[in-house]
């Protein structure tokens, strides 16, 4: 009994999260084919429609993204991208990139999302200076060896790969980032995820429960929206904070 809402529950969250992965693909595209259209010809829109597949938006929905830009969609509002940043709680750097079609709406949210948890957002490059926009790509450590992907980056135009608790990340540039990905694919290393990513050039540790709480709750507050492509920032929270905050988090939370 009472299990029905629960579960009706679940597959609309898991409906909602689908919703906004289709949702920023499409963005994605349709910001990438401003720079020209034909897929051919544009590398990082190629790019963009081959990820967009993997994650199984249907070619219906990258057609109409791609028209976006083309004008053959008529009713189709303009992609654009918007970039907020500021210091989050712990004096944290944060970059919250976000692709729009309603910059007011937009605005209005990122704002009320930075007020409520302390902080105002800043005036451009206020911390922007720290950070450099790259391809970032996620590998899972368990299923590959650290030492054997270093020397295959070394056959490629990467710019760095290191191993972090969770995975491991191999940084390039933006143009290089295609012909990477697609060696690796062809190496059979399993990608798990890739993205457009601001890389930061130096960490701040947070040591405080609370203001960990307050970070890890506003990163939540931003993934929920809509119009957030990436969150970045330079943040370093040790593994047992986390936990810490995230047992909290799950253990006060409502439950349907």
């Amino acid at each position: 009994m009472g299990r029905g809402p629960v579960v009706q529950a679940r597959k609309n969250a898991v409906n909602a999260e689908k919703g906004k992965i289709f949702s920023l693909h499409a963005k994605l595209i349709a910001l990438a084919a401003q720079g020209w259209w034909n897929i051919d010809d544009n590398p990082t829109l190629a790019t963009l429609v081959y990820k967009a597949k993997k994650d199984g938006v249907p070619n219906d929905t990258i057609d109409r993204a791609i028209k976006k830009w083309t004008w053959e969609d008529k009713d189709a509002a303009q992609i654009s991208e918007i970039v907020y940043e500021w210091y989050a709680p712990g004096w944290v750097a944060i970059m919250v990139s976000t692709l729009t079609d309603n910059k007011n709406r937009t605005v209005s949210n990122i704002r009320h999302i930075f007020t409520k948890y302390g902080w105002n957002m800043g005036e451009s490059w206020a911390v922007s200076w720290m950070f450099h926009k790259k391809w970032v790509i996620f590998i899972d450590p368990s299923k590959h060896d650290f030492d054997t992907l270093e020397e295959l980056i070394l056959e490629t135009n990467a710019e760095d790969i290191f191993e972090e608790a969770w995975y491991i990340k191999v940084i390039s540039d933006t143009s290089d980032f295609h012909e990477i990905e697609k060696f690796l694919v062809e190496k059979n290393i399993e990608i798990f995820e890739s993205k457009i990513d601001y890389i930061y050039d130096s960490e701040t540790e947070i040591v405080e429960f609370d203001k960990a709480l307050k970070f890890t709750k506003m990163l939540e507050a931003f993934e929920d929206d809509e119009d957030v492509n990436t969150v970045s920032s330079n943040e370093v929270i040790s593994q047992d904070l986390q936990k810490e905050v995230d047992d909290f988090i799950e253990k006060n939370s409502f439950r349907t």
